[in-house]
């Protein structure tokens, strides 16, 4: 992040908290704020009275106090405090991906019920983060398995999808679902079309069929349809039709390594090209059962036009064959 944040701009008050209003059009108003402590603050405005609300689907996450407090007539407050100074930065950032989030509410009550939703995400992400930010091409590894994943979900619904998901889970594929395995990888628009096999396991399967499937991303901001890694994790977000599949997603975005954090809004990536291929008998690979006794930790790279006689119809991977 930055080492500015919009809580610089703000004075600590003797009593109460000063406020700053964060920029840009969204039903609800929310702001930045310090408390008379010099608390980071972060302060959504809800019409109406919300308590029993508040108060039946409450959230405690460690390091952050939450409160809902009466502001001007036929309004609450919610308030979001940071109780250590240490965790600023990581609090800015979880706090800009929810006022982006909050821009889609459609008014107060949905406003606070994602504010809680994205309160519960951050409790299992703060639970798991590591201290590493994802590299650039681990975001766009991930990227291309969410790409994945919305087909598999617009396909075989969005339980079963989110089940089939194994790459965080360290499964030699990332999608095994039914008799099938899928092997996702990513190239970007600079790219040469080289794909980069990391183990000796990762193209054989113990399923009847394997794919390969090859995603090319461009980092077009302005492309039609293009989307962030924090966008397209928002999306994914908005379409799981279960509570359970819901946590499980967020468990394996842990998994992954990822955090809502802001410097995930940037690139925006669309897809430009797809490819899948059939990993047969006769696949260009090297495979645990085939190597030499005592081989391990083989790694190595496949040039997409030598394995052009395996491409099949995109559509045959949800098929088995």
């Amino acid at each position: 992040m930055s080492d500015t944040s919009p809580w610089d701009a703000i004075s600590i008050p003797d009593t109460d908290f000063n406020v700053l209003q964060v920029p840009g059009e969204r039903p609800v108003t929310c702001y930045w704020g310090k408390d008379e402590r010099g608390s980071c603050l972060f302060l959504v405005e809800l019409h109406g009275d919300h308590t029993e609300n508040f108060r039946r689907n409450s959230v405690v996450v460690n390091g952050l106090s939450v409160d809902l407090r009466t502001s001007r007539s036929g309004y609450q407050r919610l308030v979001l405090a940071l109780d250590r100074q240490v965790d600023r930065d990581l609090f800015g950032g979880l706090c800009q991906t929810l006022a982006t989030a909050l821009r889609s509410a459609s008014d107060s009550y949905t406003a606070l019920a994602l504010t809680l939703a994205h309160l519960n995400r951050w409790k299992l992400f703060l639970a798991g983060r590591g201290s590493q930010q994802l590299s650039n091409e681990s975001v766009r590894g991930l990227f291309a398995e969410l790409v994945f994943l919305r087909e598999l979900i617009s396909k075989n619904g969005s339980d079963s999808a989110v089940e089939a998901w194994l790459g965080p889970e360290r499964s030699h594929q990332d999608f095994i679902f039914g008799n099938t395995a899928i092997e996702i990888k990513s190239l970007s628009g600079a790219e040469r079309s080289e794909i980069h096999i990391s183990s000796e396991d990762q193209l054989e399967a113990l399923n009847d069929y394997l794919f390969l499937r090859v995603y090319r991303l461009s980092a077009l901001a302005e492309a039609v349809g293009a989307l962030s890694l924090n966008e397209m994790v928002t999306k994914i977000q908005m379409e799981l039709a279960s509570a359970e599949s819901a946590v499980s997603f967020d468990q394996k975005l842990i998994g992954h390594g990822y955090a809502p954090l802001p410097e995930y809004d940037d690139p925006k990536f669309s897809v430009s090209d797809i490819r899948s291929f059939e990993v047969g008998k006769s696949f260009p690979r090297l495979v645990r059962s085939e190597i030499p006794l005592g081989t391990t930790k083989v790694s190595y790279s496949i040039k997409l036009e030598a394995i052009e006689t395996f491409r099949i119809d995109n559509m045959s991977v949800f098929e088995g064959k």
